[in-house]
C-alpha cells in the first residue's frame, strides 16, 4: 500500500512561542493544520478562544500584492536576463537564517515597491495627458492659418463669427449663401481658413448691428463653433502644448530611469512578496488556533513517520506538549501517496482522477506498468522514443532545481520514451521506414530494417489481437486489485461475489470464443484447445453467470433481487465495449507508422539528387515533428482513458482529500529548513 499512513497530532505550547512554532511549521510543511469548532466538550470553548486576524492577513495580501505589481513595473523598464528555460529552473532555495535577514529589510523593500508603484503610475499619468495634448493640437492643425485668438467675438463696430461648415466650401460660395439667408447684412467679409473634405474652418465679419442676424443665417447653413477655442492664437497655442509634451515627456524619462536604478532589488522584492504571502498565510492558520491568554492549541495531521522527530524538536526546543495518536476509523483522513522511482511519476496521472478513497489502495504500482506500456504500443517508433527519452533524460540531468511535480512529469515521459523504442524495435520503426526510403532513394540499395516481432502495417490483425489480449490482461489487472482490497476489509465473499465470479464468466467465455473454429479462420490462429478445456472454460463462465445473477442484487429481496441479478449479468456487455477500447492501440500505432511513412514518401518527390536531399531534410523535419507531437498528444490522452474509464472503473472510485500540510505557499523562492 503506497498510501502514506497518517497520525493525528495535538500540540500545546505556551503563547510566547505561538510565532516560532507556527514558521517553524511552515518551513517543514509536515503538519495539515484542522481547526474544530469547539476547543471544549460542552461547546462554550472553556479558557479557549480565537483571534481576528482577518486585518492583519488582509494588510500582508496588500503588500505582497504592491511588491508583484512594483516587480512587473521594474521588468518593464530595467532590463533583465531571462533563461530561455527559465520554468525549468525551479524555485531558488533560500535556509531559515536568509528568511530572517530578508524579512528584516521587508519595511524598506515594501517602501521601494511603493515608489515604483507611484513612478509607474506617473509614467501612466503623463503618457496620458501626452496624448490628451497631442489630441489638442490636432484639433488646432485645421486653424494653423488664423493669427488671432479663437475666443474673438468682435470690436464695438464689427462683430466677428470664428467657426466651420460640414462641407467644402469657397468664400464666395459662402457669401452668396449668406446674402440669400440674410439680403439686409452689410459689410460683410469671410475669410476661407482652411478646406478639408467635410469641413471649411472659416472667419467671417459683418457690421456690429448685423451681428444677430448674420449668426442666424450662419446657423441656418449649418456654422458651428470650435468645441474648445484657444485664447492665443492657435499657433501658438500648440506651440506652448508642444512644449508642455516635451516637459512630460522629459518626466517619464526620468521616471523610466528612476525605477531602472532599482533593477538590482528585483530578485529582494520577490522574496519580499514572498514572505508576505507567507506571514499571510501564517495568520489566516492563526485565527484558526484555540488560544487562552498563556496557551494555544494546534492540532492535525502527520505522515506517521515524521512525527517523532517533529514531537521531539516541540518538546525539546519550544517547551510545547504533545500528543499523537492514531485517527477514529471513522475520520477521513488526507491521502498522501508515497511511491518508488519507478511508480513516483504517475501519481499525478493518479491525482487528475480522483486520490484514492478512505478503504482503496494507492494504484500507482500496478497501473504504471500497463501506463508505460500501452503508451509505449501507441507510439511505437523507436526513433520517437529515443527523442522523448533523450530530450526527458537531458532535462532531468541538467535541471537539478526543477519543480518536484514537473519532475515527476518529466521522469514519466522518459520511461513512456523508452517504452515508445521498446515497441519501436519489436515493430521495426524508425521515423516510419525512412531508413530504408534514405538508403533507396540516395544511395541505391536496398535496406530494410527487420522488426524484431512483426511490422503492423503489413500484420494489422495480428497487432489487433495482441491489443485485446494486453486489454484482458489489463481489465483482469483491475479486478484482481478489487479482490485485493476487498480481502484486506476481510470481505472476502464480496470479492467473490463482485470479482470471483465475473473472472469466472469472462475468462470463460474468451476461451470458449477461441477454441471455435469460425472465430479462428477468421482471425487467421491455429490455436488447438482441447475440447476438455473447452467444456470447462463453458462450466466456469455457466457458473460465473449463475453467481453473478444470485448475488448482484443480494441487498434486495424476493423478485426484485433477481431483476437487480439479470441487470448485473448485462454487465457483459461493458465488457465487451471495454475490450473492444483497446483496439485504439491497433488505431493509434498504424497512424503513427503510416504518416511517417507518407512525410517519409514526399520528401523523394524531387529524387535524389542535391534538390533532392534538401527537400528531403526539410520535410523530413516538419513533418516528423508534427507527427511526432500529434501522437504524443494522442497516446497521452488515450492512454489516459484506458486508465480512467476500463482500468479505474473496475475496483477504483476516489474522492480522497490531497494531504495539504501548511507551507510555505512561494512563487519564487523555496524556504528550506537546516
Amino acid at each position: 500500500m503506497a498510501v502514506v499512513e497518517m497520525k493525528r497530532i495535538h500540540v500545546y505550547a505556551p503563547k510566547s512561542n505561538r510565532k516560532k512554532i507556527l514558521e517553524m511549521l511552515q518551513r517543514r510543511a509536515v503538519v495539515e493544520v484542522s481547526s474544530p469548532e469547539e476547543a471544549g466538550p460542552d461547546g462554550t470553548g472553556g479558557p479557549f478562544s480565537k483571534t481576528d486576524t482577518a486585518s492583519a492577513r488582509q494588510t500582508f495580501e496588500k503588500n505582497a500584492q504592491l511588491i508583484t505589481n512594483a516587480v512587473e513595473i521594474l521588468e518593464s523598464y530595467a532590463s533583465f536576463q531571462k533563461p530561455a528555460l527559465a520554468m525549468l529552473e525551479g524555485r531558488k532555495g533560500i535556509n531559515a537564517q536568509q528568511y530572517e535577514e530578508t524579512a528584516q529589510a521587508a519595511p524598506e523593500l515594501t517602501k521601494t515597491a511603493s515608489r515604483i508603484s507611484a513612478l509607474g503610475r506617473r509614467i501612466g499619468d503623463q503618457q496620458a495627458e501626452i496624448a490628451r495634448l497631442e489630441a489638442q493640437i490636432d484639433a488646432l492643425t485645421p486653424w494653423m492659418g488664423l493669427d488671432i485668438s479663437m475666443r474673438t467675438i468682435g470690436t464695438s463696430s464689427t462683430s466677428v463669427f470664428i467657426g466651420s461648415f460640414p462641407e467644402e466650401l469657397t468664400a464666395g460660395e459662402i457669401k452668396t449663401r449668406l446674402a440669400q439667408a440674410a439680403p439686409e447684412v452689410e459689410g460683410l467679409e469671410v475669410e476661407v481658413v482652411s478646406t478639408q473634405p467635410q469641413q471649411t474652418c472659416v472667419f467671417v465679419v459683418c457690421l456690429a448691428k448685423f451681428g444677430m442676424k448674420a449668426e442666424a443665417a450662419l446657423r441656418g447653413m449649418g456654422f458651428t463653433y470650435p468645441a474648445a477655442p484657444s485664447k492665443t492664437a492657435p499657433a501658438q497655442r500648440a506651440e506652448e502644448l508642444r512644449g508642455r509634451i516635451k516637459a512630460a515627456q522629459e518626466d517619464i524619462a526620468a521616471s523610466e530611469k528612476e525605477i531602472a536604478s532599482y533593477g538590482d532589488k528585483r530578485e529582494a522584492l520577490l522574496f519580499t512578496a514572498d514572505y508576505y504571502t507567507m506571514r499571510a498565510d501564517k495568520y489566516q492558520v492563526l485565527g484558526e488556533l484555540w488560544q487562552s491568554p498563556h496557551v494555544f492549541w494546534l492540532t492535525g495531521y502527520i505522515e506517521a513517520r515524521r512525527a517523532p522527530a517533529l514531537q521531539k524538536l516541540l518538546e525539546e526546543k519550544y517547551g510545547a506538549f504533545v500528543e499523537v495518536e492514531t485517527p477514529d476509523e471513522k475520520e477521513e483522513l488526507p491521502i498522501q501517496l508515497q511511491n518508488g522511482f519507478f511508480a513516483a511519476p504517475v501519481e499525478g496521472v493518479i491525482e487528475g482522477y480522483s486520490l484514492p478513497g478512505k478503504w482503496e489502495i494507492d494504484p500507482a504500482k500496478v497501473m504504471c506498468v500497463f501506463y508505460y506500456v500501452l503508451f509505449g504500443m501507441m507510439l511505437s517508433d523507436a526513433a520517437y522514443g529515443f527523442l522523448i527519452s533523450l530530450g526527458t533524460g537531458i532535462v532531468l540531468l541538467k535541471f537539478k532545481n526543477i519543480e518536484e511535480s514537473l519532475r515527476k512529469t518529466m521522469r514519466m515521459f522518459f520511461f513512456c520514451g523508452l517504452s515508445t523504442m521498446f515497441w519501436g524495435v519489436l515493430f521495426g520503426s524508425y521515423f516510419g521506414d525512412a531508413i530504408d526510403v534514405v538508403a533507396r532513394t540516395f544511395f541505391g540499395a536496398d535496406i530494410h530494417v527487420q522488426p524484431l516481432w512483426f511490422a503492423p502495417l503489413e500484420e494489422p490483425m495480428r497487432l489487433m489481437l495482441f491489443s485485446f489480449l494486453l486489454g484482458i490482461i489489463h481489465l483482469f489487472a483491475g479486478l484482481a486489485m478489487q479482490i485485493y482490497q476487498l480481502c484486506r476489509r476481510g470481505k472476502y465473499l464480496d470479492a467473490l461475489y463482485d470479482s470471483g465470479f465475473w473472472y469466472m464468466l469472462v475468462g470463460g467465455l474468451i476461451v470458449a470464443l477461441v477454441s471455435m473454429d469460425m472465430f479462428q479462420d477468421m482471425m487467421g490462429l491455429s490455436i488447438a484447445i482441447p475440447s476438455l478445456v473447452t467444456t470447462i472454460a463453458l462450466v466456469l463462465a455457466g457458473i460465473g453467470a449463475v453467481g453473478i445473477v444470485a448475488t448482484s442484487g443480494r441487498e434486495s429481496r424476493g423478485v426484485k433481487r433477481f431483476l437487480k441479478g439479470l441487470y448485473g449479468l448485462y454487465g457483459v456487455s461493458s465488457w465487451l465495449s471495454d475490450i473492444l477500447s483497446y483496439s485504439r492501440l491497433l488505431a493509434l500505432g498504424l497512424a503513427t507508422g503510416v504518416i511517417a511513412q507518407v512525410f517519409n514518401m514526399l520528401g523523394t518527390m524531387a529524387g535524389g539528387g542535391p534538390v533532392g536531399a534538401v527537400l528531403f531534410i526539410v520535410v523530413f523535419l516538419i513533418g516528423h515533428v508534427l507527427n511526432l507531437l500529434i501522437n504524443l498528444l494522442g497516446a497521452y490522452v488515450h492512454t489516459n482513458r484506458l486508465q480512467y474509464v476500463e482500468f479505474f472503473g473496475k475496483f477504483y472510485e476516489g474522492g480522497g482529500r490531497k494531504f495539504q500540510p501548511f507551507a510555505a505557499k512561494t512563487k519564487y523562492f523555496k524556504i528550506t529548513e537546516e
